[in-house]
């Protein structure tokens, strides 16, 4: 059913077409400036043709004044009835522009650049042109003289839904996405400059590995296997580092069937390189060089703020390892624990597990409970368990310890990077192990990747690889507090739409089928909706809407109004 609004401006769109105007015309419009330049590069009397969408009018008899928005930012129109129709028929100004054009409209305008009396560069237009007709308005947000704002489209959940209104009505949304975008330009800028490789690798994958993480599973119809969206690229970007790429780097897609919270989608983007002849500490100083440079790059500074924080970005960052982390933050030294020894810390530490948890699971819940949160600047936590990374070279100084690190920025993991195992024996052994966990329940063990053991035997240089969250980096450098705010479209549970009133509803209320439709369409969609409300303010809204729409019933009476209500309590 719909709206008021919308019925008005669907007939607003039949007199626009009765009218001789297609108001969905297939012709380009060229245009020849944007907003921004006209602003920035103010020529008086200056010939120019815009395109954008009507987001404010204010109709003064035969002179107007309206804003128009387009990619680039706002200009203000001046409408005058003679100059748009200099002949004697005043249609186009007094019905066009008048009465059928609405809010949300996109138009084009002919006409020459001026200022105003107070000094407000705007366009006398000559011409316009209906361009595409809304039929659904805008939740244009109100802002009174002292600067407070009403209505605003603030509610999170329609906004992700609806991120397409969400970009017009609110303008800090775009510039997010804006620099979203400068961020991996800047980024794929930097590997460029170091002369490595991008490259693109398979997304959906027989096999799931490179991290541990539960994969959702599909389907081959016509090679009738089970196929797996990749929960990460690292051990294809690895059979090519085998195959004798110096460096590879892909901005990748991964998928994880996991839990969805402000720090985590399903749906993700990060950034995975390897390079040969490297190895972790490379990689650190690798990582503080391009982090730098993005910032200095996007934001034109290193220091930013987070929330409540001021982060530093300037190289270098602080180095840990993790078992120095838990000792700092606990006083527990876990260096030479088993699993029993370890289950019996997080009881003291009140930290919950389980029994499929082997000694590396239980570190990272250690760390990830005590230690995690209290990194606010970049630091890089090194040095991990051998347990907790099956893809990683095993610790020049120490075989219990692997050379790896992650980046924790504002308590969250940024980044995660190893020295990279090429040992193929050893690596068959740890994928054996993790064969083991799985049997033991742990459904984010990894699947044993013969194919990936066979390319190691062939011999893969030495190798550091990184992976870096796009998501969670654009979150940090525009200081976001969500990673569904800078992701377009986050993933949400399907809408249910409705199609209509349940009259079974309304009739409970005896509420005769003449004035249902009338409820939903005034804004009742439902019977809660419609209890909420005051009975005259109902009663007053239906016989309004009656008599806009000049619709042929008598007038509704207060008292039948508020039999409706009465009726509440019968049923």
């Amino acid at each position: 059913m719909l709206s008021e609004q919308e019925l008005f401006r669907r007939e607003s769109l039949k007199k626009l077409i009765d009218y001789g105007i297609n108001p969905y015309p297939a012709s380009e419009f060229k245009y020849t400036h944007f907003s921004s330049q006209i602003t920035e590069n103010f020529i008086d009397g200056q010939s120019v043709v815009v395109a954008g969408r009507l987001i404010r009018r204010k109709i003064q008899g035969k002179a107007s004044f309206a804003s128009l928005m387009d990619s680039k930012g706002k200009i203000q129109l001046y409408f005058n009835r003679d100059n748009i129709c200099p002949e004697d028929d005043k249609s186009m100004y007094n019905d066009v522009f008048k009465k059928w054009l609405d809010l949300g409209d996109i138009i084009g305008v002919e006409g020459k650049v001026f200022k105003t009396m107070v000094g407000e560069i705007s366009i006398n237009v000559d011409k316009f042109y209906v361009l595409s007709k809304a039929l659904k308005p805008l939740p244009v947000p109100k802002v009174d003289k002292e600067g407070n704002v009403y209505d605003a489209f603030s509610d999170p959940e329609l906004r992700y839904r609806r991120r397409y209104v969400d970009l017009i009505v609110n303008e800090s949304v775009k510039d997010t996405f804006v620099k979203r975008s400068k961020v991996i330009s800047s980024m794929r800028r930097f590997l460029e400059n170091k002369n490595y490789i991008e490259v693109e690798t398979p997304i959906l994958q027989s096999i799931p590995g490179g991290a541990a993480a539960r994969p959702f599973i599909t389907h081959h119809n016509a090679l009738d296997v089970p196929l797996y969206l990749r929960i990460a690229n690292e051990l294809y970007l690895k059979r090519l580092i085998v195959g004798g790429f110096e460096g590879v780097y892909e901005f990748a897609k991964d998928f994880r069937n996991e839990g969805m919270d402000r720090t985590h989608n399903p749906e993700f983007t990060q950034m995975e390189i390897y390079v040969a002849y490297k190895d972790y500490k490379w990689m650190m100083d690798f990582t503080e060089e391009m982090l730098e440079f993005i910032c200095l790059e996007v934001l034109g500074t290193t220091e930013l703020t987070i929330g409540d924080n001021v982060v530093s970005f300037k190289k270098p960052f602080k180095r840990i390892s993790m078992i120095d982390s838990i000792r700092e933050h606990t006083g527990i030294d876990i260096s030479d624990m088993g699993e029993d020894e370890l289950r019996e810390v997080c009881k003291k530490l009140n930290i919950d597990f389980d029994n499929s948890m082997g000694k590396g699971k239980l570190i990272d819940e250690i760390f990830g409970e005590k230690c995690e949160a209290n990194y606010i600047q970049p630091t890089f936590i090194t040095d991990y368990p051998v347990e907790m990374s099956p893809l990683c070279k095993k610790h020049r100084d120490n075989p219990d310890l692997t050379e790896r690190f992650e980046l924790m920025v504002n308590g969250k993991e940024l980044a995660n990077a190893y020295s990279e195992l090429n040992d193929p024996i050893d690596q068959k052994e740890r994928f054996e192990q993790q064969v083991k966990l799985a049997e033991k329940g742990d459904d984010e063990a990894m699947l044993i990747d013969l194919d990936f053991i066979r390319a190691l035997e062939y011999g893969m240089p030495p190798t550091s690889g990184m992976g870096i969250g796009i998501d969670r980096l654009v979150m940090f450098l525009c200081n976001q507090p969500s990673i569904q705010e800078v992701l377009f479209f986050p993933q949400m549970k399907p809408e249910k739409w409705e199609t209509g009133p349940n009259k079974e509803d309304f009739k409970k209320l005896d509420v005769h089928e003449k004035w249902i439709d009338i409820l939903y369409q005034i804004g009742y969609h439902n019977t809660d909706i419609l209890l909420d409300a005051k009975a005259t303010a109902v009663h007053q809204k239906i016989n309004g809407f009656r008599k806009k729409n000049k619709l042929t019933i008598d007038p509704i009476k207060l008292e039948e109004v508020n039999s409706w209500f009465n009726s509440k309590s019968k049923h």
